[in-house]
């Protein structure tokens, strides 16, 4: 009974932070607008691992821990943000006309700091189709969400928002929306009827790299572990970006492939 709670509580800030959302949106094509949230999700997520980690590392400094040390962030599996892109100063920013280009300047500076996400993070704050009293709603409302710490990652909400927000972007791209999301309970079908015990995953048409995330939990529930996964450089930021989101891994071994899109999903044995 419990559980259903939590899991319903859940399920009404995803519910709440795409209504409000959508709302930000106004004349913004889905196409577009997928970008700029999801960038500042991701973000966030990132935001509150690095502010979960830097606590700790503050409390022991007469240790000898440093808190802008980023190997002691790269030690726990912890993406570093420098100071220009931490959440709590950029939602300080959220209300002044330069929060699009301080958005920019942050994504390019936590791709600095992680070779890893090197491509990965939208820029596209700046721009001047986007208003920027919009902006900073979605900042202030992305921001009302815990998304990175040790308890949110447990409980996979960030995952959960992720994978709600893909699922109503598809909808509102209607056809197109299809290239880059399958809804979850057919990849998990797919992943079960597979059951990609052995081999590598190959997916050269994914779209937002659920049947990477779908597999690796298949064949980690079990036993074994996913060897190699390879995937399309086309959608290659949501791809890697989702994959984090959901397994909690660092997206670097991910390969890219270069296939014909033709193909659909396999496993190649």
């Amino acid at each position: 009974m419990a559980k259903a709670k939590k899991a319903e509580q859940e399920e009404v800030l995803e519910k709440k932070l795409w209504k409000a959302a959508d709302m930000l949106r106004k004349n913004i094509d889905a196409a577009e607008y997928k970008h700029i949230v999801l960038g500042l999700i991701f973000l966030k997520y990132i935001s509150d691992a690095f502010e979960e980690q830097y606590k700790k590392l503050v409390d022991l400094k007469s240790d000898g821990a440093d808190p802008e040390d980023r190997n002691e962030y790269l030690a726990e599996k912890v993406f570093y943000v420098p100071p220009s892109a931490r959440w709590k100063w950029l939602q300080g920013r959220a209300t002044l006309p330069t929060i699009g280009k301080d958005l920019d300047d942050a994504m390019d500076a936590i791709e600095k700091d992680n070779p890893s996400l090197q491509g990965v993070l939208p820029k596209v704050y700046a721009q001047e189709k986007l208003d920027k009293t919009n902006l900073g709603g979605l900042i202030n409302l992305v921001g009302t969400a815990t998304l990175g710490t040790k308890d949110a990652q447990s409980k996979d909400i960030l995952g959960r928002v992720f994978e709600y927000f893909l699922g109503e972007f598809a909808l509102a791209e209607g056809k197109k929306g299809g290239q880059f999301y399958t809804p979850g309970s057919v990849v998990k079908l797919l992943v079960a009827m597979l059951e990609p015990y052995e081999g590598r995953v190959f997916d050269p048409c994914c779209g937002s790299g659920g049947m990477f995330v779908q597999s690796e939990k298949f064949i980690e529930a079990p036993s074994g572990l996913l060897q190699k996964v390879q995937h399309q450089e086309a959608r290659y930021r949501s791809q890697r970006s989702n994959f984090y989101f959901r397994s909690g891994k660092q997206p670097d071994h991910l390969a890219a492939g270069q296939n014909e899109p033709g193909h659909t999903r396999h496993r190649q044995q």
